[in-house]
């Protein structure tokens, strides 16, 4: 059987079970559309709030972007982690215990504030939809590979099967069937990280792998690692990072940011009580763990096996750095996963000196000598991170049904988190903006009707974005986390653990905190990421203190902090009945059921 069938065969077995859950959990009410019935047992929604946690991002792009830049990439492991143990911790059992079906209809209520609520709105829909972006773009790449169509037609086609699974579902049909992604997904991650832990160390454990000895040279994987990427011109790959200041501001805007994501948080509200909120939370993080554990052994595997299959002789015990380096392959001779990728773009080769081998190193100015020695002018191989996940059974040479595995996994990790954020986007418009503010007397069947006209436009407008990507993935990703950060999760933080913050600190520091973030972004990525419209350089000498526009969601909260508190010192307390609120929220007694008014 080709490879081709064998993926058609993963990925179509996966849609169909899909597709088949979503008519099985058909819904007809807006508390089975919104929280599922609010009957999800603790250890279910944990696995689906796995699947929605480990998005594309943690699928395919947080291996790659580790194995770039190693220990100092290691924040976007440090940050999502944090960021769901903030959530479970501080956040979700308290929302429970509130008892509402959406972020915004708690920001409302809390400061009893119909502003409030729509600002909530707004950010929420903003955040979700700059995110979303990035999970349908992600199905498009691996579609593109694994079943050989152009992105546009994979995101078309992830589109019909989210609109499916999504629509017709909506909360049930998506818990289910991200329990069916995530048991996909984890299976597709850890076997080829188990084979490839195998063949490098003799470990069958990857995140122990990652600490064990490299079996070929006899050197601890780590170590053999540094020795690899020095001779090529990179920094050691565990070395530390000069600027600690951004390093933390980013690390904690990514943990806020995260928590303050609205499509995790409603999952929390499908469970029956505080105490199944609790757990499944706990459950949630042994099964993030599972994959969060494993990615840094990929991530360090992968960087040394693309290494050492440009330069054979670098795997081995290396006495002459430079003798090792001087026998690149020969293009010609490159193994059948470089072609293969090269077909999709995203490997590229460029014979510059024209001695028909591939040179892979750092062309930088501080190893220009170094390289010009050796004959070298310019790098020749140009390898996209996002692909290391994906091209990793191939790399290690491993089955074809390994490949079609990795691809249905893939595709699950992108669908099932596109799904709770266009479910979030359309809880949003219809039960906020159309209830809440537009129409209060819609009926149920209206409301309904209503959240799944909102979700199917929010697929049309996500599908085209997918497909017309903006070149700046990394800046909409960052201005959805700062978005996040630098808005809600300050007002959820402040609305349970603040009784004295009011309806006009929070509506203040919402706004401020917002505006701040985007206004620093946009001066350094362009306004509104218009190519040409940023006033400063986006380098490090440029930056205000140091601190990148990737990390200034932190800041952002921060603002939002202090002005809410400010504000909210310097005008009225809140009605005795909120404060009254706040104090049943923070000493859960039980929840009752999840209600829309």
């Amino acid at each position: 059987m080709s490879q081709f069938a064998i993926n058609i065969l993963f990925v179509g077995a996966s849609f169909a079970l899909y597709i088949g859950i979503a008519i099985w959990a058909k819904v007809g009410s807006t508390k089975d559309f919104y929280v599922a019935g609010g009957g999800i047992h603790p250890i279910t929604n944990g696995m689906a709030i796995g699947a929605d946690w480990m998005s594309a991002a943690s699928f395919i792009s947080m291996a790659g972007l580790i194995a770039a830049g190693g220990y100092a990439n290691s924040t976007f492991l440090m940050g999502w982690t944090g960021g769901y143990v903030l959530l479970a911790t501080l956040l979700a059992p308290y929302l429970r215990k509130f008892g509402k079906f959406t972020v915004p209809e708690f920001i409302g209520d809390r400061f009893y504030s119909k502003p409030a609520r729509m600002v909530a709105v707004i950010c929420l829909i903003v955040a979700s939809v700059t995110y979303v972006i990035g999970q349908m773009a992600g199905a498009g790449v691996a579609f593109s590979r694994f079943l050989e169509v152009d992105a546009t037609t994979g995101l078309i086609i992830a589109a019909v099967v989210i609109f499916f699974y999504s629509v017709l579902g909506g909360m049930k049909g998506i818990t289910y069937t991200q329990v069916a992604q995530y048991i996909v997904l984890i299976i597709a991650y850890t076997i080829p990280a188990i084979f490839i832990s195998l063949e490098l160390t003799d470990n069958p454990i990857p995140p122990l792998g990652l600490f064990s000895t490299h079996s070929e040279s006899g050197v601890p994987l780590l170590a053999k690692l540094n020795e690899v990427v020095t001779a090529l011109g990179f920094n050691e790959y565990t070395a530390d990072v000069d600027n600690k200041l951004n390093m933390v501001l980013f690390t904690l805007s990514l943990m806020i940011g995260t928590a303050g994501l609205p499509h995790v948080i409603i999952r929390f509200f499908t469970v029956p009580k505080v105490a199944d909120a609790r757990w499944s939370a706990g459950w949630a993080l042994v099964f993030i763990a599972l994959l969060y554990l494993t990615a840094p052994a990929v991530a360090s595997m992968a960087r040394l096996n693309i290494a050492t299959t440009v330069y054979p002789e670098m795997a081995s015990q290396v006495e002459d750095v430079e003798q090792a380096t001087a026998n690149p392959i020969l293009y010609e001779d490159r193994p059948n996963w470089i072609r293969t990728w090269e077909e999709t773009g995203l490997i590229q080769y460029e014979d510059k000196n024209g001695d028909g081998r591939i040179q892979l190193y750092n062309d930088s100015d501080s190893f220009a000598s170094t390289a010009e020695q050796r004959g070298w002018e310019g790098n020749e191989l140009s390898v996209n991170n996002d692909i290391l996940v994906l091209a990793n059974p191939e790399i290690a040479n491993l089955p074809g049904w390994v490949i079609g595995l990795i691809a249905a996994g893939g595709l699950a990790a992108a669908l099932s988190t596109a799904a709770g954020l266009l479910l979030a986007i359309s809880s949003a418009i219809s039960h906020d903006l159309i209830k809440g503010a537009i129409n209060p007397r819609i009926t149920e069947k209206g409301e309904l009707l209503a959240a799944r006209i909102s979700m199917s436009v929010a697929i049309i407008v996500a599908t085209y974005l997918g497909a017309n990507p903006p070149g700046f993935a990394a800046q909409v990703v960052a201005l959805a986390f700062g978005i996040a950060a630098a808005s809600l999760f300050p007002a959820l933080m402040m609305g349970i653990f603040s009784k004295r913050v009011n309806n006009t600190g929070a509506i203040t520091g919402m706004l401020t905190g917002l505006i701040f973030t985007l206004v620093y972004i946009f001066i350094y990525k362009g306004w509104f990421f218009i190519p040409g419209t940023n006033n400063l350089p986006d380098t490090a000498e440029h930056w205000v203190l140091g601190i990148s526009p990737l990390s200034i969601g932190a800041v952002g909260a921060i603002i939002n902090f202090a002005m809410a508190f400010t504000i909210s010192r310097m005008t009225a307390e809140p009605p005795q009945e909120i404060q009254d609120l706040v104090e049943s929220v923070r000493y859960p007694k039980g929840a009752g059921t999840a209600t829309g008014h």
